[in-house]
């Protein structure tokens, strides 16, 4: 069966990214369990999504035979960026942590898939997700400190960021590939980044 793998990469640092070296590993891991794949690539910092304006945010709400050309320019970017994640089976974001959090570039991405009435609604029961089941999500997490445990674990608003609007849409199955404690010298860096190569592995080897 034909896997379609989406590779969302959003570290600035180039050759230098952890995160790009671990989502490359995850990716060939991938490539080797799903030969002839289809394979998208978006690379945040070379191609980066536009924050969100006023022009953008009512094209989402305008209905399709309502929107002019304009509107319909505005969000262009956005449809296809949905239209990607809608037919990936598996989705790869590299997510280094930038001040607790995600890069910017990221979260403009993120913003631009978050769609009312394309991969969620608002219904009598609350918010649903219209993103169908059984596509797996891995995020490559690269922190400069150790953020899962010990007294800086309530600073954590990286992963639990992207747990919690993946599972929005409808991405409930979402592992992740951490490296951390990156910033602590040259051998705790390279401990690190085996230990997630070797994760990255195992979870490539788990999914279905």
């Amino acid at each position: 069966m034909s896997h379609t793998i989406l590779i969302v990469d959003s570290s600035p640092a180039g050759e230098r990214s952890v995160s790009r070296r671990l989502t490359a590993k995850v990716l060939a891991e991938l490539r080797a369990k799903h030969p002839g794949g289809a394979i998208i690539e978006r690379d945040l910092s070379l191609d980066p999504f536009p924050h969100l304006d006023g022009l953008t945010i009512g094209a989402f709400f305008t209905p399709p035979e309502q929107r002019n050309a304009v509107l319909t320019e505005a969000i262009r970017r956005s449809d296809a960026a949905v239209d990607e994640v809608l037919a990936a089976d598996v989705i790869v974001v590299g997510a280094p942590m930038y001040n607790f959090g995600v890069p910017s570039g990221l979260k403009a991405w993120i913003d631009h898939i978050v769609r009312s009435g394309r991969t969620f609604r608002y219904g009598a029961a609350g918010p649903e997700g219209l993103v169908p089941s059984g596509k797996k999500v891995i995020v490559v997490s690269a922190r400069g400190g150790v953020f899962s445990e010990g007294p800086t674990k309530g600073l954590d608003f990286q992963e639990t960021y992207l747990q919690t609007v993946f599972g929005f849409i409808g991405l409930r199955d979402v592992s992740f590939v951490r490296a951390e404690g990156l910033g602590m010298g040259p051998e705790a860096a390279n401990a690190a980044i085996s230990a997630a190569e070797i994760q990255a592995a195992a979870i490539v080897r788990d999914a279905a």
